[in-house]
């Protein structure tokens, strides 16, 4: 694994990919602009630099060799809150979906132009770094309760009165959190999807209502007739249970 980690107070980004050349010249043009970066080839290596290094948000290829960079993202997902950006070769919609699905926070489609990416992360990481501050922010308690649920931002946990944990995604832990600092108000998908990965929808971006689905089938007692989270039609979703400090 190449290593071109530079002494700056910017974020550490791991880049993985496969594709020497887009490595090198990625790393280069970000720690050019103030960013420590480390390289991996794949995704057992990739594994290896998330154990040894604190790295700030990870530059992921899709196809790989071996592991891809879906099965890396889950593990990322079920073993830490470092957020991803997805890059790929596939323009299919479909792709993207999948990968913004599974918690991916943003999706570059190659080619690209690096100083799109270095936009990309950087808002990227100013919304990961902002979040909790935002979480707290729902009450002076340290969490709150909404229908059989308690939700705990300083932890990041959800868990119901006998103390069942949730395993949520780091994308369906976000949209949980927004959805809690606006009860009763109808967000529009566009919305939703502006706070919670700060871009803007593309046309037919249905990501937000597979999100929603998701989180629904591990909330509602009844996922195909909510209670919790509603469709308003439309208009969006609203968080329509009670919402109170514990």
């Amino acid at each position: 694994m190449q290593n071109p980690d530079r002494m700056t107070e910017g974020p550490h980004i791991l880049i993985v990919d496969d594709n020497r050349e887009i490595r090198e010249l990625l790393a280069k043009y970000l720690a050019k602009n103030g960013m420590r970066v480390s390289q991996s080839a794949n995704a057992a290596d990739a594994r290896r630099a998330l154990k040894e290094k604190a790295i700030d948000l990870i530059v992921l290829d899709i196809m790989m060799p071996g592991e891809d960079g879906l099965s890396l993202c889950r593990h990322v997902q079920e073993t830490s809150e470092k957020p991803v950006i997805f890059l790929s070769a596939m323009a299919e919609d479909t792709d993207r979906i999948v990968g913004l699905e599974i918690g991916a926070d943003d999706y570059l489609t190659k080619p690209f132009n690096p100083r799109e990416l270095l936009a990309r992360i950087k808002a990227v990481t100013r919304r990961s770094n902002t979040l909790p501050q935002a979480e707290t922010a729902l009450s002076d308690a340290k969490s709150i309760r909404f229908d059989r649920w308690v939700f705990d931002p300083e932890r990041r946990e959800v868990r119901d009165k006998d103390g069942t944990f949730l395993n949520l995604s780091t994308g369906e832990f976000r949209l949980l959190s927004v959805l809690l600092r606006h009860p009763g108000v109808v967000m529009t998908r566009d919305r939703l999807l502006d706070l919670t990965r700060g871009r803007d929808s593309a046309p037919f971006d249905r990501s937000m209502d597979n999100q929603v689905s998701r989180l629904r089938k591990k909330l509602e007692r009844d996922p195909k007739n909510p209670e919790i989270i509603k469709t308003v039609w439309g208009g969006g979703y609203v968080l329509s249970c009670q919402v109170e400090p514990q």
